[in-house]
């Protein structure tokens, strides 16, 4: 079964950085897309980042310049750094994959998957 767990949440001052990675397990055949999204008390979930396996990025206007997304095609894990938190990025941040997952031998099927989230609290 194919999951993603992600880590590295927490509390800071506004102005302080935060890592968090996510790492993906399971049948994995290959995964194209990898991002994180957030969702604050009474929001919708929106995108915070994206990035290809090749290596294109795509940021909300709202990060832009403060964070940055990367991933290692090998280890199937996709990092968020986040630098100069404000108040305003405080939400549950969740890893998301759009994968192939190997079912059945060489069937394979796929998917979009979902991290459990992880909690950033960013103080003023």
């Amino acid at each position: 079964q194919v999951q993603l767990v992600e880590s590295g949440g927490g509390l800071v001052q506004a102005g302080g950085s935060l890592r968090l990675s996510c790492a993906a397990s399971g049948n994995i055949l290959s995964i194209n897309v990898m991002g994180w999204y957030r969702q604050a008390t009474g929001k919708q979930r929106e995108l915070v980042a994206t990035i290809t396996s090749g290596g294109s990025t795509n940021y909300a206007d709202s990060v832009k310049g403060r964070f940055t997304i990367s991933r290692d095609n090998a280890k199937n894990t996709v990092d968020l750094q986040m630098n100069s938190l404000k108040p305003e990025d405080t939400a549950v941040y969740y890893c998301n994959a759009d994968l192939m997952e190997v079912t059945d031998g060489s069937r394979y099927r796929y998917l979009r998957v979902w991290g459990q989230g992880t909690l950033v609290t960013v103080s003023s």
